[in-house]
């Protein structure tokens, strides 16, 4: 599979192209991901200005990216050491009828445990660094068995997935709870 870099200033790079930067990235949709060190959910929205084709990937991208040029150089989250992306499988109904579901998600991980991100601004999390997670295999029936795995992400499961969490699970600011 190959494989395409995520850089902090935005830019992509690939080991197929000559001096490995990319001007079009349709054509590594499909490719593994790897973050630089340093890359955060400012250098993804960095990112998608640098390439506006990606924003037509998802519908909540565009609102997403107004969301973002407001911000500025907010202050990361206290408390917010990272985000992670993850991919989860789960098998419900085994024994008997099984489904399978399989999706990715992006969650806040803090000291003490992972923090659900639904009830956070874009700005509080914009600085955060992003790791890769491990896919969780999930069986459901009599019990419960939670598996770990290594696996890659493509570019396209990045995109998707950072943009269904956030358009989703954040907070616009007008509709935060004031103290």
């Amino acid at each position: 599979m190959n494989q395409i870099s995520l850089h902090i200033d935005g830019s992509l790079h690939s080991g197929v192209h000559p001096g490995g930067g990319v001007e079009n990235p349709i054509g590594h949709l499909g490719d593994r991901v790897l973050l630089a060190d340093g890359y955060c959910l400012r250098s993804f929205f960095r990112m998608l200005a640098r390439y506006p084709l990606l924003q037509g990937l998802s519908e909540f991208l565009p609102g997403l990216m107004d969301r973002y040029r407001q911000i500025g150089e907010a202050p990361a989250c206290p408390g917010q050491e990272a985000l992670d992306f993850g991919k989860t499988i789960e098998i419900i109904g085994f024994p008997g009828k099984p489904r399978l579901e399989l999706y990715t998600c992006l969650r806040g991980a803090s000291r003490e445990q992972p923090l659900d991100l639904r009830s956070m601004d874009l700005p509080a999390l914009v600085d955060a660094p992003i790791g890769l997670g491990k896919l969780r295999h999930i069986i459901f029936g009599d019990r419960v068995d939670v598996l770990e795995f290594e696996t890659a992400y493509t570019l396209f499961e990045f995109i998707d997935g950072v943009a269904w969490e956030l358009g989703f699970h954040t907070t616009p600011g007008e509709c935060e709870m004031r103290r």
